[in-house]
């Protein structure tokens, strides 16, 4: 097996080809013409596709094309965790920061941990998680235009308030585009409702749920907790240190973010949330303890109604 680093970002990206124990470097452009260009170079050194093994950060979306390419040209392709990459250099002591070291170190880290084959989701899928991301530009967009409307006066005010009703027309676009491409696809469509059957999730925690979370990604629930950051992260060595538990907050921040106010939602008019986190406010635990265990069972009942094909059923929830 030869095993190929590569540290992407938006215009270009390295690569690092480890074949018995000597790196190769060379950089391309992170554009269709790169990544044809890349396949020519690799034949050009003999390298046969079937032989090579694929490993990227994911590094917001500027892996997902190149990682849809070469999975689609068969080259074997691994995704994971900048952080994991972070630890591995920590651990060999890495001295140099530059993007042809990094992409070595990717390459001695896939070689060492051979990490787990990444598959593209389905093209349904891809198209949701990119309206989803665009309608989160847009809402970003609009929330520096309303900072910049309290410094604004005479016409760039006026200025701005025509680029926050565009922007907020925009919004609305995308979330009736949102529902119309969740309808057009009647297993999203399924699913849609079986999320909402658990109260406290409505629109914007299902499409997302069903855009990064698929249960066909994890082998249980707990993984998908752990994706998001929500698995507890203990502070105890020896005898002198006992640190407070906190969430790990390894992982997908936004989804994170999005869960926060459903769960305070959830603990208000969902019975079984509801009698969670009575059980744990009579146990002595704060506030955003209680929420944050709200938001893991959250999880954990998205995963099971997808699972079992069946609407939540709040007694069988308090029933586990």
């Amino acid at each position: 097996m030869k095993w190929l680093g590569i540290d992407i970002a938006k215009r270009k990206f390295d690569l690092a080809v480890l074949d018995k124990g000597k790196i190769r470097s060379k950089v391309f452009e992170n554009t269709p013409t790169g990544h044809e260009t890349l396949l020519a170079w690799l034949a050009a050194h003999g390298h046969q596709l079937e032989e090579l093994h694929a490993c990227m950060e994911a590094t917001s979306q500027y892996y997902e094309k190149l990682a849809i390419f070469l999975h689609d040209a068969g080259i074997r392709v691994s995704v994971i965790n900048p952080l994991q990459i972070k630890a591995f250099g920590e651990s060999r002591l890495s001295r140099q920061k530059t993007d042809r070291a990094d992409a070595a170190l990717i390459a001695h880290f896939a070689e060492q941990q051979s990490p787990p084959l990444w598959h593209p989701a389905p093209r349904e899928i891809r198209e949701l998680q990119r309206l989803l991301a665009r309608l989160e530009a847009v809402q970003q967009m609009r929330v520096q235009e309303q900072n910049r409307a309290y410094e604004a006066e005479g016409e760039a005010l006026e200025s701005v308030g025509r680029t926050l009703a565009h922007l907020k027309a925009e919004e609305e676009t995308l979330r009736k585009r949102i529902r119309e491409h969740i309808d057009q696809h009647p297993h999203l469509s399924e699913q849609h409702a079986l999320l909402t059957s658990i109260p406290g999730v409505g629109e914007q925690v299902s499409s997302h749920f069903m855009a990064w979370l698929r249960p066909e990604r994890f082998d249980d629930a707990r993984q998908a907790v752990a994706f998001v950051g929500l698995s507890p992260k203990h502070r105890q060595s020896g005898d002198s240190v006992r640190g407070k538990t906190r969430l790990s907050k390894v992982g997908h921040a936004r989804l994170r973010k999005i869960l926060y106010l459903p769960a305070m939602s959830a603990i208000r008019y969902n019975s079984a949330a509801k009698a969670i986190a009575e059980r744990l406010k009579a146990s002595g635990k704060t506030g955003k303890v209680v929420i944050g265990a709200v938001m893991r069972k959250m999880i954990h009942w998205m995963f099971g109604v997808l699972k079992s094909g069946q609407p939540f059923n709040p007694d069988l929830a308090l029933a586990k």
